[in-house]
């Protein structure tokens, strides 16, 4: 029978038994695995959301300045959405996330042109996903055995990949014609939508983390003091960086092989990127689950970007190479991201007490959001005056340098090895 008792007593607290460890793999834990799966199918619909833009007359500028404002609103909004999720809770907020992204999806039905709505349901669906995921990560780190954080945080991951594993594919299914029009985004949005009521539903039968919200204030001035208190270094400039590195595969990869044009036939082109992608991730997730508790999730985390930045590079093959080439950079940077994500998050969260992780979730990926924000415009003019190889080897480049100068700050934050 499944426990349901709050993480403090089952792991030995008054009223609870010494003997009996902290149960990660629980009901809890796979409902959120779960819910995991079904978002990322909605969210990873997409990444042929730059073929909307264009679709509506835009091009490679307009497509990196619509996604990277997108980000805004998410980046913006971060701190006060740290101070609901520590007021009313990880998995009320969650709700709401995904009724702000199903909302936003559906109301791209009603644009016919490029103005300022797509902006704001752009950044609807940015700030939908932005709520879902800092409530998911302060969920599941508020459940895990505290020794066993990463591990929970990657094995929750494993979920968004098998997410991945579907979303982009399906997205190809929908919009597989070449002659496309406004109307072959229809079951594009709808079913971005609709995959939210599932995990909206799972939520009822999660259990909650067993401690007190926080009746603080909702102002920017406690979100500023409470970072700034558990300030967590420079792993945040991997965090920014690491929002830079997604911009490829969730932003600019649809245009990339509709530009160059990277065909294959009978062969989803881009459903095969995410196929690698997601499925290299899957089985580092699973193999090494506990390898960042055993030796350190610094190193794993240097590892990953290092692995991503090479990716980055590979996609030159591609370019001069042809179609198949695409199997080598998805498979560098998706063993990459399956290194990459929960160990820095795992880093940035560690300085924050349990009841406060909300904080913690939202400074992480508000970095993030940070990194797309800054970055896709900027790669965005990159690519159209010269090229994807200049706009793949500056998001390269940056990684690289990312990993070498968080691996310098480690010799000046000796108690952040941990």
């Amino acid at each position: 029978m499944i426990s349901t008792e709050p993480v403090a007593t089952r792991s030995g607290s008054p009223g609870g038994s010494a003997e009996c460890p902290p149960t990660l793999y629980d009901r809890s834990f796979l409902l959120a695995l779960g819910s995991q799966t079904c978002f990322v199918i909605a969210n990873t619909l997409m990444a042929h959301y730059a073929r909307w833009i264009e679709i509506l007359g835009g091009d490679l500028r307009q497509v990196g300045w619509i996604m990277g404002a997108g980000s805004a609103l998410g980046l913006i909004l971060r701190p006060w959405m740290a101070q609901w999720i520590n007021r009313i809770g990880a998995r009320t907020m969650w709700g709401i996330g995904y009724l702000v992204f199903s909302t936003s999806s559906l109301a791209n039905l009603l644009l016919d042109d490029l103005d300022v709505t797509i902006y704001v349901l752009r950044s609807g669906l940015v700030l939908g996903s932005a709520i879902v995921f800092a409530s998911g990560l302060t969920y599941i780190s508020q459940i895990a055995p505290e020794g066993r954080r990463t591990e929970a945080i990657g094995m929750v991951g494993v979920g968004g990949f098998l997410g991945m594993l579907v979303g982009p594919f399906l997205g190809d299914v929908f919009l597989g014609s070449e002659a496309r029009e406004q109307a072959s985004f229809v079951n594009l949005f709808v079913v971005a939508a609709l995959a939210n009521l599932l995990p909206a539903f799972f939520l009822v039968f999660m259990r909650s983390p067993g401690h007190d919200h926080r009746e603080t204030s909702l102002g920017l001035a406690q979100f500023v003091a409470t970072t700034r208190r558990f300030w967590p270094g420079m792993i945040l400039l991997v965090d920014l960086v690491f929002g830079v590195c997604i911009t490829v595969p969730f932003v600019f990869m649809a245009s990339f092989i509709d530009q160059t044009p990277v065909r294959m036939e009978h062969v989803s082109v881009i459903g095969l990127f995410f196929w690698c992608y997601a499925g290299i991730a899957i089985c580092v997730r699973l193999i090494l689950r506990q390898l960042p508790d055993k030796i350190g999730a610094h190193r794993v985390l240097i590892a990953g970007l290092v692995l991503m930045s090479l990716g980055m590079f590979a996609f030159a093959l591609v370019t001069y190479g042809g179609a198949g080439w695409i199997v080598v950079p998805a498979l560098l940077t998706g063993l990459g991201h399956g290194l990459v994500f929960h160990t820095m998050t795992s880093l940035t969260l560690a300085p924050f007490p349990t009841a406060l992780r909300g904080t913690g979730s939202a400074l992480a990926l508000m970095m993030l959001d940070l990194g797309t924000f800054a970055g896709a415009p900027v790669l965005g003019q990159i690519g159209a005056r010269f090229g994807f190889t200049a706009l793949f080897s500056s998001v390269g480049a940056v990684c690289l340098l990312a990993a070498v100068a968080y691996n310098v700050s480690l010799r000046y934050e000796p108690m952040r090895r941990k």
